[in-house]
């Protein structure tokens, strides 16, 4: 079998190659995956450049998620083989991948190849913070890089909410389309003063969260647009700078800035609430209100190709790989 390693980290189309493996075998409690589909995340090109929360074990496969059909089983997994999944673990990006039960969705028909592939990360997280933001209908939220896949859901996720939402772009290219799933204002924030827009959507007010994923001066500029007592959630950064923080406005706004990352959330999450939001995403998926385009698949022998696609500006939907 054929999958994508690395030996050392680095940028992903210098480090990434595609492999001849041995197939390899699930222990106790696992399962042995025939991958069909993986989704190209923020998460797995931090995880190659060892600046993710997990730090890769070299020689090391790599993708978080993905679906497929189970085709074999370890001892104590109930789930029977010929069964269409999508899970999580590490090197999905392969002709054939090893997870634990416990990560293991079933996929309903009504889900393609396509969404299932892209079932936890980005709908996962995205429903998460949607409702840690503690925004309310008719409430605004504010999300930094909103022409990404994880921007998209959120607009569409407030959208059925009833939530406002004020959605940064460094570039106008998008806007028809995010306007089309529900965002309710857009800041390019090349050409616009971030803060003074805000000020003037919300009347004075600032917005009560704000969701980022950029760090840089573009944190620096989103702390100012909350309002008194208002909270930053930062879930990546994608510029790789940190932010400077104005402790003024921390002090006299009683702001509070905090991390999410979705693999501590769902440590933390009780059973019962994991299996709310897997339900909750996949009834969403299933129905079609929400949309998780794909913009172009690509096979493991051309993973450079696919990477350096992932790495382009303005993409309008997720790459992925198909073994």
């Amino acid at each position: 079998m054929k999958s994508i390693l690395f030996e050392q980290t680095g940028h992903p189309a210098t480090v990434l190659t595609a492999k001849e493996v041995a197939l390899p075998e699930p222990g106790p409690n696992e399962v042995r995956i025939n991958v069909i589909a993986a989704p190209i995340n923020p998460s797995d090109i931090m995880f190659v450049q060892n600046l993710y929360g997990i730090r890769p074990q070299l020689p090391s496969g790599v993708g978080f998620e993905g679906m497929g059909v189970i085709d074999a089983v370890g001892e104590g997994v109930e789930m029977p083989t010929g069964t269409r999944v999508s899970f999580t673990g590490t090197g999905t990006w392969s002709d054939y991948a090893i997870a634990h039960q416990r990560s293991l969705i079933p996929v309903p028909d009504a889900i393609s190849d396509e969404v299932a592939a892209q079932l936890f990360v980005n709908p996962f997280t995205a429903y998460a913070m949607v409702q840690d933001s503690g925004v309310t209908e008719g409430g605004w939220l504010m999300i930094t890089a909103a022409g990404s896949a994880f921007g998209k859901m959120v607009i569409q996720l407030c959208m059925m909410r009833g939530i406002k939402t004020i959605g940064t772009v460094r570039r106008d290219d998008l806007n028809n389309e995010l306007k089309a799933l529900g965002l309710t204002e857009v800041i390019n924030t090349e050409i616009e003063d971030l803060a003074a827009r805000v000020r003037q959507i919300t009347d004075g007010a600032g917005v009560p969260c704000v969701l980022d994923a950029v760090g840089g001066t573009t944190t620096t500029e989103a702390i100012k647009c909350l309002s008194k007592g208002g909270v930053l959630i930062i879930y990546g950064l994608l510029s790789l700078q940190d932010p400077s923080i104005n402790v003024g406005l921390l002090i006299f706004k009683e702001l509070t800035i905090k991390g999410f990352w979705l693999t501590d959330w769902m440590r933390r999450a009780d059973s019962k609430t994991r299996q709310d939001v897997a339900q909750n995403v996949i009834s969403l998926l299933a129905s079609g209100k929400i949309q998780l385009p794909v913009e172009a698949s690509y096979s493991l022998d051309q993973i450079v190709d696919a990477v350096d696609h992932a790495d382009r500006p303005g993409r309008w939907g997720k790459i992925l790989i198909k073994p």
